[in-house]
């Protein structure tokens, strides 16, 4: 889905996010012009760089949210980190670079999560034959299968002929098959993973010094094995599980991530404008600048040194997002803004927002409860009605208190479902109508109340 339409992209976000029009234009536009990008002659393609996006508005108004969803339909490599976790070099803390770290990490990972599904088949295959050489016994030697029943026949081989061998093999590969066997028990050679963790605080960066550390013991330290004793069923999937694995081709998985990373990967930078200060401000203050001239290179364009090797982060396009409500974007230092020249201001969410966003996504917040209530057999029905009264007060909240935008509609149901939730189970009347009275009734006390509302609403 790479090759999507700056309208298709659109209309894909919009079955998950309500308003924003300006928002989605602005990244449908970024991704399709990553899909140019790989169109034009390759002396060109170096000089063009993706343009950098922040999404200025409240908490709850779908910033992130736009993020993710653009990363699946896409299936780019994303990683969502938050600014405010990083420290300037020389503060204990995290390192810029570890999130481009995290977002090679991620990558390997999923992509050999998917070669291992590929070679699944091929896997299972092995782990047969080496799940009948344990089930099959040395000539002359009594079988290792050990029946919980004792009347159940134990098998025995004593004539070293290849034919009778073999015969037997597909006769156990037939029980084996067909469940039989799943009462059995195998010794089987099981590798023991645990490792002593070295983590070293340093300015080269805590996170990479200890994954070094990890990598050198694990490969001057033998692999110990323990022998248990397990369920044939059990055996065979931890077998096929080894036998996937080792049929994975890591240097073409790790090569391919690289690549993945460095031509589509997205980093979306939450809270930035908690790295942002303002002039003349002292204490605490002092860290974030640096912080954004550390953040500098990675954006402008570097190399970031990973365990997987060196990946370049020039083309990685990188979503930032703030309310900026303190502090404005002219306040990052002027080399940053450089780097993020397309900004959006997204809209604050009201009634009309919330009564669309409660009830028209593919996974509006109403279908969630009704789904979930589904599975106690209990079916709740939401009038109209009370989906307008419940899009009110959440408007009526966010004004008088902090705004949270859609965030106050997760409040609001668990507190308007609280007592249906609880009783569920035991609930003889399986079919709940909620209308405007009973949302006035359940969430009445806790508007009026000034301290209530302030403090759990």
């Amino acid at each position: 889905m790479s090759n999507l339409k700056p309208n298709e992209i659109v209309e894909e976000l919009d079955k998950y996010i309500i308003g924003q029009h300006n928002a989605k234009r602005s990244v449908a536009i970024a991704l399709r012009n990553r899909w140019r990008r790989q169109q034009v002659p390759e002396d060109l393609r170096d000089e063009i760089v993706p343009k950098n996006i922040i999404l200025i508005g409240p908490t709850g108004v779908g910033k992130t949210e736009i993020a993710r969803r653009l990363s699946n339909l896409t299936d780019s490599p994303f990683n969502k980190v938050e600014a405010s976790k990083f420290t300037e070099v020389g503060y204990v803390g995290r390192d810029v670079e570890s999130m481009v770290r995290d977002l090679l990490e991620l990558t390997v990972n999923m992509l050999r999560t998917r070669e291992q599904e590929a070679v699944k088949e091929k896997g299972q295959q092995i782990a047969e034959e080496r799940m009948l050489d344990l089930l099959l016994p040395k000539s002359g030697l009594k079988s290792t299968l050990k029946p919980e029943d004792e009347s159940q026949p134990q098998f025995e081989l004593v004539s070293n002929n290849t034919e009778t061998a073999s015969s037997t093999r597909e006769k156990l590969r037939k029980m084996l098959r067909e469940g039989k066997m799943d009462n059995r028990y195998v010794d089987l050679d099981v590798s023991d993973r645990a490792m002593p963790v070295v983590e070293i605080f340093s300015n080269v960066g805590m996170e990479e010094m200890g994954i070094n550390f990890k990598d050198m013991l694990g490969s001057l330290l033998p692999k110990s094995t323990k022998r248990r004793k397990v369920k044939v069923p059990e055996a065979m999937e931890m077998l096929s599980a080894e036998e996937a694995q080792n049929l994975v081709d890591m240097d073409k998985v790790v090569k391919e991530a690289i690549s993945k990373v460095e031509q589509s990967g997205i980093i979306f930078l939450d809270e930035i404008d908690k790295i942002v200060g303002k002039n003349g401000t002292q204490g605490p203050d002092v860290s974030r600048e640096g912080v954004q001239r550390d953040l500098l290179p990675i954006v402008e364009g570097s190399t970031v040194m990973t365990k997987h090797g060196p990946v370049k982060t020039d083309n990685i396009l990188f979503i930032a997002a703030g309310a900026f409500h303190a502090v404005k974007p002219s306040d990052m230092i002027p080399e940053l803004q450089g780097r993020f020249p397309i900004r959006v201001e997204l809209d604050s969410l009201g009634r009309e927002e919330f009564v669309r966003i409660l009830t028209e996504p593919k996974n509006a917040l109403l279908l969630q409860y009704m789904a979930l209530l589904r599975t106690e057999t209990v079916d709740v029905v939401f009038k109209n009605e009370a989906v307008e009264e419940i899009a009110r007060i959440a408007e009526e909240v966010n004004n008088v208190t902090e705004n949270i935008g859609a965030r106050r509609l997760y409040t609001l149901m668990e507190c308007l479902l609280e007592d249906i939730l609880f009783d569920a189970p035991d609930m003889e009347e399986k079919r709940v109508v909620i209308d405007k009275t009973y949302v006035e009734d359940k969430l009445k006390d806790i508007k009026d109340d000034e301290d209530l509302r302030r403090y759990i609403l």
